[in-house]
């Protein structure tokens, strides 16, 4: 709640103001999943580049106000991590970003339950019993920490110390997945997808569990995510040096219409990239 507690002298006062703050919460919530609405169904790139830090500084204001909604700080840790795998390129930047992300997962989960606190800092085998303990009704809260969690390690490629936390994300993917495995259409898919590509075979990697993780996210999106297909030709064909299958996923994605209902931003830039990995796997195979 916003910081009216204190506020409560007379009761009938107080319950006045109980009411009055649970409205402002419940609007700003509902702002916040309407913004995220929009942006994911926005065609334009540039507007949504140009626009959201604006909007970045606005979930700020009202986490500021009330620093223990948990429902908020999703939602922020959700646009912060979108945008700056999306549109910051300058390394440093999208560190404080994704550090942002994180923490304000981290403290939503926190929030969440008390036992979810420090997960980041914890000791591996009592994260591994506190995550086993999430059940579907927190699956938001899991996948949000999973998904920003990736989002840092990204921003840190080249740091051994973050690439550690891998196996972190990767029990929290898990987890999610079988809690609920069609979650946002099968992102959780999309994510093991990449965690089981990162690497060739030969240092661990698993590239053909990674394939069929992508082709369950491509199923459960009933085809409309045309971002796991790029991600699919980028990290599963590259890595096997599969062109035709890259080609393929990429010319699909070229032939397919990216303005699809909750799709729409992301179908844009895979578009986008579809068209850049088609260039550059010339000299790549």
């Amino acid at each position: 709640m916003y910081s009216l507690r204190n506020l409560i002298v007379i009761p009938i006062l107080g319950l006045s103001l109980i009411s009055c703050s649970s409205i402002i919460t419940s609007a700003t919530n509902k702002m916040a999943k309407n913004l995220s609405t929009a942006i994911t169904n926005n065609d334009d790139l540039a507007t949504v580049k140009a626009g959201a830090p604006a909007y970045l500084l606005m979930l700020d204001s009202f986490i500021e106000g009330d620093p223990e909604d948990s429902s908020m700080l999703l939602s922020a840790s959700e646009l912060y991590s979108a945008y700056a795998s999306v549109f910051v390129k300058d390394e440093q930047r999208a560190k404080r970003l994704t550090q942002k992300s994180l923490d304000f997962a981290l403290q939503a989960n926190c929030l969440s339950m008390q036992e979810r606190c420090h997960l980041k800092t914890m000791e591996f085998k009592k994260f591994e019993k506190v995550i086993s303990q999430y059940e579907e009704e927190h699956i938001e809260y899991l996948f949000t920490l999973g998904a920003s969690w990736a989002g840092w390690i990204q921003s840190r490629r080249g740091d051994w110390n973050a690439a550690a936390d891998l196996a972190r994300i990767t029990k929290i993917m898990n987890h999610a997945l079988k809690i609920k495995e069609d979650y946002q259409s099968g992102q959780i898919h999309l994510y093991l997808g990449v965690l089981n590509t990162i690497l060739p075979p030969a240092l661990g990697g698993k590239p053909e569990i990674g394939k069929q993780h992508f082709e369950k996210a491509i199923q459960l999106s009933n085809n409309k995510n045309l971002m796991a297909k790029v991600i699919y030709a980028e990290k599963y064909a590259r890595l096997i040096f599969n062109q035709k299958l890259h080609d393929q996923l990429l010319n699909d994605v070229l032939k397919s219409e990216p303005r699809s209902k909750g799709f729409t931003l992301t179908n844009m830039l895979a578009h986008e990239q579809a068209k850049e990995l088609l260039v550059s796997g010339k000299e790549y195979f």
